[in-house]
Order: C-alpha cells, then structure tokens, then sequence
C-alpha cells in the first residue's frame, strides 16, 4: 500500500547522508516494519532488518560483545543474515527496538563509524521501562507514524482519481457536485468503520467481509491490551481508562470525566496512566485552551481533556463489544446510516484522527458559565494557521454530524475573540460551501485544513 511516510523517508534518506539513524514510532500495527522494509529493498543495494522480537542469542550478542569492534560485528552481521554489505548503499534495519534497548544505545557508534544507514522502528519506544539503563542517542531523528489516512485508504481502494478531486475542490473551494459528494461520502463512511490500519484495510480489498474485518481490529485491540498489561506501570489505571473511552465519547461530554472511574479521582492521579496511552499512540489527547492565542499550549488546561482512540475503526469494534464479533449486517447498516446509534462520537473521533494525521495538536475550548450564557460556548478543535502574523492566526472547528444543527456557540466565539480568529470551519455531511463567512467543508476534508 502506499503510504505518504515514504516520502519522509527518502527526504531524511538525503539530508542526513548517513549522519543520523531514523526512529519510525507508531502504535501496534500502522505498518512500521513493513514500509521500513520495503523502503530498504527499493532504496539500496542491500537490506537486513533484525526483528527484535525473534532474533537470535548470536544476533544480541553482537550488541553485547562485538561492538567495540566495528569490523568484526558487521562481518558476523553479513554472515548470519547471508547478505553482502556495501558501504553507503546498505539499510540496517532495528525492528521492534524498544525489545532490545542495548542496540538503540549502540546506534551512536554505529553512525558514527558512518559506512552505513539505520533505521529503527518501535512502539512504547519512550517509556521507562525501554529506556531505563540506556544513553539515548543524540543521532537519531524520530518520525511518527500514524494509521492510514483518508487519502491513503483512496489510494489502496484504487480511487486515486477521487483524492484528487477531493485535493482540488478544497483547494478552489468550489463543491464537488452532488454526484462525486455522495461517492466521497460513502468512500468516508467506509473508512470511518474499517479504519487506517493496514490489516483490516487489505482485509476489506480482498474479501468485502465486515466480519473478517472485524476479527483483525479485535486482534490488534487484544494486542493492546496484552501491552498494557506487560508494560505499564499501573495496568489497571491505564484498562480502566481505555475501556472508558467509548463511554466518554458516546455520551458526548465535553470533557473526560475522571469520577467515572473512581469517585473523587484527580487528575494527578491519572495523569501518568493516560501519558502512557497517548505515547503508546493508542489515543489522541485533546486539552482545553483558556483563550485561542497563537502557542496554543501555552494556554492549555491539561486538567480538562478528551480522550480519543487513535483510530477510529477500532473505536468501532471497541464500542460495540456486546458481542465478540460485530455482524455483517451491523456494518452494511453503520455504512447505510441506518443504524439508531449516536454517530456524534464516531464523528468527532475520525476528525480528531485526521487533524492529528496532518500534523496538528489537538486543542478544544469550553467554558460553562453559569450566570453568562454568552459566555457559554464549546468549539470541538482549534488549530493554528501554517504561515503566522500579528493578529487572526487560530482556526475554530465545529464538527456536525447531523443534518440540522446551529452554530450558536461558534458565533459567540467569534464575536468574544475575532482579533485572534482565521477561517472558522464548519465540518459537515454536507458538499463544500462558503457562507456568511463560515467556509464549509464535507466530513472528508478535515485532513486538508
């Protein structure tokens, strides 16, 4: 499958010209070992990639023993991977690294001897327990990697004509039309239940069968969960939090409430068990600003949250768990919308994942005021605008997953702070449109912002 990050791969490939190693850090399964893989194969002469998970004793030996003597461990390496090495023109690949963190420490030595290239890919990279003990090398540039976005899942289905048009419209600001919009639209709702993750994603190619799709996201949310049982400090915190998700979001608070998981919980408490969870990648935090300047972190609350799952599509299996296995049926009616559940949280989620997809932070603003309802408003995201000036840099985002809805807290937000606000956009089911100064923009353009 083609995925964007190759392109990242090839630009460090060239800057770096062997000065430093590449760490690719993403949660279980968004394909780090593959296209670290494939990107050895096709951009060298010759490639071995050391899976940390089933290397032998004679392969972590050679980071035990052997590396004060560069020339006998890269002799050993060719002979126990039976493949030639060539200077400059060979990838070293350290797959699953965070299992063995003795040969993260070497890289140092390893770039600075400089005959060849390194690439590591990893989950969980930073926790204490793959650190502990280690010099983390100042020769390793980092990349994220995140689950396929709405493009990529266009490119696997073979609808690369469809992403460009969408590209296009978004960037002419002109509507797509209702036949092309009602085609995006079922292209979306495909990808808002299957989700980025290649596996279910090239399950979906090969068979169109829902439940088989299904199986794969149960089998990677297992997965999850068998690493925070085998990783995190506090695993029962950090379940607790993670079976919370769904809830949290169906209900539609505007923030994470804390209580629903021990009465009287503070989020000092918490803190550490949803650190885990966003560096595992596993979920997209989103904190509150005080007020919608540039250096919108500076003006975070982390104390007032939500809490997204990385990727939607496992939002899907993980809400609807009354049964192992979500039927056929459940699906063609999820992508029918025709099934009576609130698809508000669904919604909300997929963008949270698009936004984060393209780079940005995740920020909302709330403020309840009890005696003020002009002061009471919610905006779901805010983002900055790429190329900054004195004033008008931030741009509120309204999600709206229905078809009849009001921008009463949008307005009072532009009318409190429209020295400091950009575009403000409405995020909708329905085609492109610009109106009374509010850019409208279809569900599947959020990655476009």
């Amino acid at each position: 499958m083609k995925r964007k990050i190759y392109d990242k791969l090839l630009d460090w490939k060239t800057k770096s010209n062997g000065t430093s190693a590449l760490l690719i850090q993403g949660a279980r399964r968004t394909g780090k070992s593959y296209i670290a893989e494939e990107f050895g194969k096709n951009e060298y002469k010759s490639c071995i990639l050391l899976d940390f998970n089933l290397a032998s004793r004679e392969v972590k030996d050679l980071f035990l023993y052997d590396i004060n003597d560069l020339n006998t461990f890269f002799l050993k390496l060719s002979a126990l991977f039976n493949t030639r090495l060539y200077e400059r023109d060979t990838l070293i690949i350290l797959d699953e690294v965070q299992l063995f963190p003795r040969a993260r420490s070497v890289i140092k030595y390893l770039v600075k001897d400089g005959r060849y290239d390194y690439m590591e890919t990893g989950s969980l990279i930073s926790i204490k327990k793959n650190t502990d003990g280690i010099l983390i090398p100042s020769e390793e540039d980092h990349i994220d990697m995140f689950p396929m976005d709405f493009e990529e899942f266009l490119w696997a289905l073979g609808e690369d004509t469809m992403s460009e048009t969408i590209k296009t419209c978004f960037e002419k600001k002109i509507p797509l039309g209702q036949a092309l919009h009602r085609k995006a639209m079922n292209l979306f709702r495909q990808y808002l239940i299957i989700g980025g993750m290649p596996q279910p994603i090239q399950s979906f190619i090969d068979t169109h069968d829902f439940e088989q799709v299904d199986r794969i996201k149960r089998r990677i949310l297992n997965l999850y969960r068998d690493d925070i049982q085998k990783h995190a400090d506090d695993p029962v915190k950090v379940t607790a939090i993670f079976d919370e998700i769904p809830s949290q979001l169906r209900n539609q608070n505007r923030h994470f409430k804390l209580s629903s998981l021990k009465d009287g919980a503070r989020y000092d408490e918490f803190k550490d068990p949803l650190f885990w969870l966003s560096d595992a990648m596993i979920v997209n935090n989103c904190y509150n600003v005080y007020e919608p300047n540039y250096g919108l972190r500076m003006n975070q609350d982390r104390r007032i949250f939500k809490c997204y799952m990385g990727d939607t599509g496992l939002l899907i299996s993980h809400s609807f768990d009354e049964n192992e296995i979500i039927s056929d049926s459940v699906y063609k009616k999820l992508l029918l919308d025709k099934l009576e559940v609130n698809m508000g949280m669904v919604i909300e989620n997929v963008v949270a994942q698009m936004l984060r997809r393209s780079g940005h932070k995740l920020y909302f603003y709330v403020n309840h005021d009890r005696d003020n309802k002009e002061e009471r408003m919610e905006i779901d995201f805010l983002t900055a605008k790429s190329n900054i000036t004195d004033r008008h840099n931030i741009c509120p985002i309204e999600v709206k997953s229905g078809k009849n809805y009001t921008l009463s807290s949008i307005k009072k937000f532009i009318k409190k702070f429209k020295t400091q606000l950009d575009v403000p956009y409405i995020l909708h089911t329905g085609d492109l449109k610009t109106e009374d100064g509010f850019v409208y923009l279809p569900l599947y353009m959020a990655s476009l912002i």
